[in-house]
């Protein structure tokens, strides 16, 4: 530590601040005033990025309380910056001809030699032209450029009056205040991002901000309690984004459910803390709400209330999640089929995803795409992938081969396969199939199956495909033996694939302990083998 004028410059607690020379190191102000043995007054801040020097005491003595052991710097006042405003954020960004930003921003490729080559931008001047004129600016981006307060009052709107979508990620605002001055100064505003500034939690009202539709909250701390708030200002919003904010609760403000928000129809709380579907049903009433997002929280199961399930659904007329489309799932710890089925009862839900889920991991116990599919009747689009016309009726197909397998096990598990019995009379799949046998007929489940399989591996030659009637029980670690054995592989360490019609890549088998009957692997089937890479 260095010294230097004996100045605080104004700092204080609670305040966001960033590195002098660099606006992306962004941290609070937890302390200002001297340290012990060093001369001057110090500012204690404990870095948003948690790459500090201690948890906010040194030799012994604690001068604030740091998130992290090495979260937190004392640092000298000339060495932070308390921010700029919004004007003098936008004259940086968009009028500013400082030779270290034009070089910042040159365009360049690297030649054979490892040196740059220049790549003129065709109509760069004109571009820069038309955004340095403030009037006709509809859309700022003034990520990390240090602003913590909206500047003069009344000089936005005759500064940028046309202001439609304003980004503000990662700057240093936190006081709920100096947003609605910003938004009541651009009354065309209609998007609004505030990720990762770090917003201190209010009791008073917002003024309305009727223009605003799209409004992100990704990593600010806000709560449900915030949300509530907000929705007394947010009169026409339609999409709202709280991704990160460790939310656990849904807390609605005046009944068990959410209310208001008449036109919202996204709504992201990716990567939270909602561990309950309880908390799930609050937003269950929001009548145009169409897309939810749930990937990353703590759910383990997915429940569509009965019918007289709930008294004060049974008040309403409206179904829950009415209009809902779109339900994303993704890496939470869903692990049951019967949270899988209840997506059937969702009136219009079209897309989910379920993938990083324990019922998605089929090495781990869970079930294979082709059985979340057959199990969703309405999914079009699923994981992110469209679910083709040919993708669903192989796979329903192939379920209901699996299940017919399965029953001649255990006769009750029929009970844990809902649409089972639909299906089977849609492809008129019988129990009963013929086989070469000496026997004569047998079912599918002690039977032979008639598959195919072609190498495919590099190494391997031109080998003929070769058709052969195997067991419907062997496993896919001996049907590797038997390629091996087959096709004279002894050296190599095989890999198998189903290939079916219409899939556009086949599918791995990579448990070497499932067999063709518990992979839904059906009669006249195409194996690939190939060998590991």
């Amino acid at each position: 530590m260095q010294d230097s004028p004996d100045s605080s410059h104004g700092f204080r607690v609670c305040q966001r601040v960033h590195s002098s020379g660099d606006s992306r190191r962004i941290g609070t102000v937890n302390y200002v005033g001297p340290v012990e043995g060093y001369s001057g007054t110090w500012v204690g801040v404990d870095w948003d990025n948690g790459e500090g020097k201690h948890d906010g005491s040194i030799n012994g003595v604690r001068y604030f309380h740091a998130k992290s052991e090495r979260s937190g710097s004392l640092v000298r006042a000339p060495n932070l910056s308390q921010g700029i405003s919004l004007l003098e954020a936008l004259e940086k960004r968009y009028r500013s001809k400082s030779t270290n930003d034009e070089e910042a921003d040159e365009m360049y490729v690297l030649s054979t030699s490892n040196n740059r080559v220049s790549v003129q931008l065709v109509g760069k001047d004109k571009i820069q032209d038309k955004l340095s004129r403030f009037e006709e600016l509809t859309n700022a981006s003034l990520a990390y450029m240090g602003v913590s307060f909206p500047g003069i009052p009344y000089q936005i709107n005759t500064t940028v009056p046309n202001m439609k979508e304003l980004d503000l990620t990662g700057n240093l605002l936190s006081d709920w205040k100096d947003v609605g001055k910003i938004c009541g100064q651009l009354p065309a505003l209609q998007a609004l991002n505030l990720s990762n500034n770090l917003m201190s939690p209010y009791k008073s009202e917002l003024p309305p901000l009727e223009s605003i539709r799209i409004l992100v909250l990704n990593n600010t701390g806000a709560d449900w309690e915030q949300v509530e708030l907000l929705r007394q200002s947010l009169t026409a919003i339609e999409e709202l984004h709280l991704i990160g904010n460790n939310i656990s609760r849904v807390l609605p403000m005046s009944s068990s459910f959410v209310q208001g928000f008449n036109s919202l129809r996204l709504l992201n709380l990716d990567d939270n803390c909602i561990a309950e579907w309880d908390e799930v049903m609050k937003l269950s009433q929001l009548r145009c709400l169409e897309q939810l997002y749930l990937n990353k929280n703590c759910l383990n199961s997915i429940l569509y209330p009965d019918n007289g399930q709930q008294d004060e659904l049974e008040a309403t007329s409206y179904k829950p999640f009415q209009n809902l489309h779109c339900l994303l799932l993704g890496d939470n710890d869903i692990g049951d089929l019967v949270s899988v089925d209840s997506l059937n009862l969702f009136p219009n839900l079209v897309e989910t995803r379920l993938s990083e889920n324990p019922i998605a991991d089929s090495t781990s116990g869970g079930v294979p795409r082709f059985v979340l599919i057959a199990r969703l009747a309405k999914i079009k689009v699923f994981n992110g992938s469209e679910v083709t016309p040919r993708e669903r009726k192989d796979s329903e197909i192939r379920y209901v081969r699996l299940v017919i397998s399965r029953l001649h096990a255990n006769a009750e598990e029929i009970k844990q396969h809902p649409r089972f019995s639909e299906l089977k009379s849609l492809y008129g799949i019988e129990d009963e199939r013929p086989s070469t046998g000496a026997s004569g007929p047998q079912t599918i489940g002690s039977g032979f199956l008639s598959i195919t399989l072609k190498c495919v591996g590099a190494s391997m030659g031109e080998k003929q495909p070769l058709t052969k009637k195997l067991p419907a029980t062997a496993t896919v670690g001996k049907l590797k033996f038997l390629c091996e054995s087959f096709f004279k592989l002894k050296s190599l360490k095989l890999k198998l694939f189903l290939q079916e019609e219409g899939c556009p890549l086949p599918v791995l088998l990579d448990n070497d302990t499932s067999s063709l009957m518990d992979l839904g692997i059906g009669n006249e089937s195409i194996i690939l083998v190939d060998e590991e890479s």
